[in-house]
Formats: structure tokens, sequence, C-alpha cells
């Protein structure tokens, strides 16, 4: 199928030439193409340029952009979209009050949602998920990185990454899976951490590696959770089934756990609530992506991702959504843009480089997905009449999609 999007007031995030990532002052730089057209190919990027350039040819499909703005669509590399039932009276507990920590101790918080998904079938957990993931689909997300960690059981895991394989095979979605077993230590395990690695390590990890269940490997590197050196050990033990490391760290406390993370070629560290100038140089150079979860910060009232600091240093950055029952119950990646930029104070060049291209990195997608580039899977927002793409994070409260296109498929 050909189809063809002319008219094209704004034409963002074009790429003559693919690049991985942007960092530092580059992030700034957000190339466009006024008056554009674009043209899909067998769910490819085929052609692209400006409207005297546009061809006359016969296609399938023609769609008149007059006014609007078309970008890649979001990249959303942080993700629990997998999970039972919800987490609402902790919301209440938190307005009441009570802290992340406090509501943990009392039985809530992950241990919580493992209670919860270990008692939910397979078919339900999938029923319900895919409901969250149809959502930010046609919120404009067009690549989805999906965590387990609320099973913290061999089945519990099993059951999360299958129901991730199964969305990943009904729908046009890219996804990546990320095994998540060590994201708190359940209660039977809480006096002894080294039987729970050792289950994650022995039990897990090879079934994990048998049915090609995980793309990724992560741990909640946190104190009061995961040690440095606990989660170096599942680092290590993760490369040896082809695993790479994404991990969560800095969400509440430095703990030297980013440049552990970078030791062990993390592709990313994720939260970074806590930015210590010791963390800044050990990321700089490195191919590890830094990734800030703005949303969560939001949800929960705890400090914003550096941003000013980290770019100003000559990092990259990518946003996602940390899509969660506990700490972000929302997945809607066009909130997550507008709060980096009012929050973060990111320009909206930085932060639709940090949700797209970035975020690709991030997913280790980027040769595929996160900008304009031909060859590349036709994944586009296209939105209702703008003034200029400005209004995106302006209008934060807004819904100025007007269409999704991924994988040259009409959302």
């Amino acid at each position: 199928m050909r189809l063809l999007i002319k008219n094209i007031k704004e034409l963002l995030q074009v790429r003559e030439n693919n690049i991985d990532s942007v960092c530092g002052a580059e992030m700034a730089v957000l190339p466009k193409i006024d008056n554009a057209f674009l043209v899909i190919e067998n769910n490819l990027i085929a052609d692209f340029g400006t409207m005297s350039d546009c061809p006359d040819d016969k296609f399938d499909n023609i769609i008149d952009a007059s006014g609007k703005t078309v970008l890649p669509t979001w990249v959303d590399s942080h993700t629990h979209i997998v999970y039972a039932g919800n987490r609402e009276q902790e919301f209440v507990d938190r307005i009441n009050g009570l802290s992340y920590e406090e509501i943990a101790n009392r039985g809530g918080g992950i241990l919580n949602s493992a209670k919860k998904l270990n008692a939910t079938s397979e078919e339900e957990i999938y029923n319900q998920s895919k409901v969250r993931l149809e959502e930010v689909m046609q919120q404009g997300t067009g690549a989805v990185e999906i965590k387990s960690g609320y099973g913290l059981t061999v089945e519990g895991e099993l059951k999360m990454l299958r129901v991730i394989k199964k969305l990943a095979e009904n729908y046009p979605i890219k996804i990546k899976a990320t095994f998540l077993g060590a994201h708190a230590f359940p209660t039977e395990y809480k006096e002894n951490h080294e039987a729970y690695i050792d289950l994650i390590i022995n039990e897990m990890l090879p079934k994990i590696a048998d049915e090609k269940l995980a793309d990724y490997i992560d741990a909640f590197l946190e104190t009061g959770y995961f040690s440095v050196e606990e989660t170096e050990r599942i680092m290590e033990a993760g490369k040896q089934f082809g695993l790479t490391a994404k991990i969560h760290v800095n969400q509440f406390t430095a703990i030297n756990g980013i440049a552990a993370c970078v030791k062990h070629d993390a592709l990313s560290v994720d939260h970074l609530e806590i930015v210590t100038d010791a963390d800044i140089e050990v990321l700089k150079g490195s191919k590890t992506m830094p990734v800030a979860l703005p949303s969560c910060s939001y949800f929960i009232s705890i400090p914003y991702t550096p941003a000013r600091q980290m770019i100003s240093a000559g990092l990259p950055l990518a946003l996602a959504s940390d899509f969660n029952p506990g700490t972000t119950p929302s997945g809607n990646m066009n909130f997550v843009v507008a709060t980096a930029c009012i929050k973060m104070k990111m320009t909206p060049e930085e932060a639709i480089n940090a949700a797209t291209i970035n975020g690709a990195y991030a997913m280790g997608i980027a040769a595929t997905h996160g900008s304009i580039t031909k060859g590349k899977s036709a994944n586009l927002i296209i939105t209702k009449p703008l003034t200029s793409y400005y209004q995106l994070p302006y209008a934060f409260g807004s819904n100025l999609i007007d269409q999704v296109i991924i994988e040259g498929q009409l959302i």
C-alpha cells in the first residue's frame, strides 16, 4: 500500500541520515520541513520533502494535513503496562500523608501488585493490559518497552512475560520485553536476599531464556531494595543469557549505582530523580542513556530529574512514562513531554528529541524508529491544526492528535 500525506504544515524530526541519539546542545535542535509531504510504502517511510517536490503518482490513500504537524510517534522506553487490578487506595493513602516507604512497609506498593497478579489468570491479565496498550497507541505511542516484576515468583514472572509476548504478537506496535524479577524482595525472602537472587538467576532466567521471553534485564537498584552488589550479580547473570541491562536507579538515593550500571554496559539508567556530579561524570562518554520519568515525579511528589544540569554537561536524555499501577497510572507521553517542559525546563525541541530518537536508543530500536528517515518504520503522529508544534506541550490538557499511524497502519 502507498500512502501520501501532503500539505504538512510542519514535518518534525527529519533526519536524512540516521543517527542513534542526540546529546547536550544537539538536543535543542529539531530538524523540520515546512509545507511538506511524506510517502509511506510497504509500511516504511519511502520519501519526504517540500510540497514543491511532491510526487503526482497514484496512491492508495491520500491524507491532506493542511495546518497540521507530523512527527514520529512517541517511543516509551520504560513501562509496567502489564499488571492486575489497581492501587487506588494507595493514591488516597498518599493524599492522607503516607510516604512511598510507609505504604510499602504496610504490604502495599510492589508487593500489593504482586499479590494481585499471582491471583489473576494469564488471560485476565492480558485482557486488562491490552486495554492500556490500545490507549497509549491512540495517544501517539508507537513503540513501548514493557517490564515484568509484579510476579516475584517463577510462575508469576513467566506469566507476565508471556502476556507481553502475546501483546507483541497481536498488535502492530513495536514491543520490547524486560525481565524485572528484581523489583522487590518477596515477604518470604525479606531476610534472605541471597536465596531470592539465586531463584532469579538459577530458575527464572533459564526458563525465560528457553522461551525467549525477554530482551532486557532490570533491577530496582535503590536503598531498601537491591544493593549495588546485588544488582551487579543480576546484570552479570543477564549477560550470560544475552540480556542487556536497563536499570531503575537513583529514584530516592544516590548510592553509586549509576557507575555500576555504566561498568556493566547498561543500555539505560532510568528514574534519576537524584543525580550527583559524580553520576554525571561517569555517564559522560558512556553508551548508557539516562531516562527521566517526569510523570512519576508529578504523581508521587518527588524531585524531577535535573534535566538542565545533565544537558548542560553534554549528556543525552530520554523521556518515558513509567506507566504502572502505583506511582504513574498513565502512559500518556503527550503529558510526559509537557511535564518535562513545564517542570524540568526542557525546551519543546529537547523534550521531543528525548521522547522520540533518544527513547528509541533507550529501547535499542534507533535503527528503525524515532525519526523521519527513509527506510524507517512508518510510525507517525498527525496532529490537529496547530499554530506551531510548541502548542503540543503548551496546551498540556488538550488532545491535539488527529490520527496515529503505527507500522504503516492507521490506528
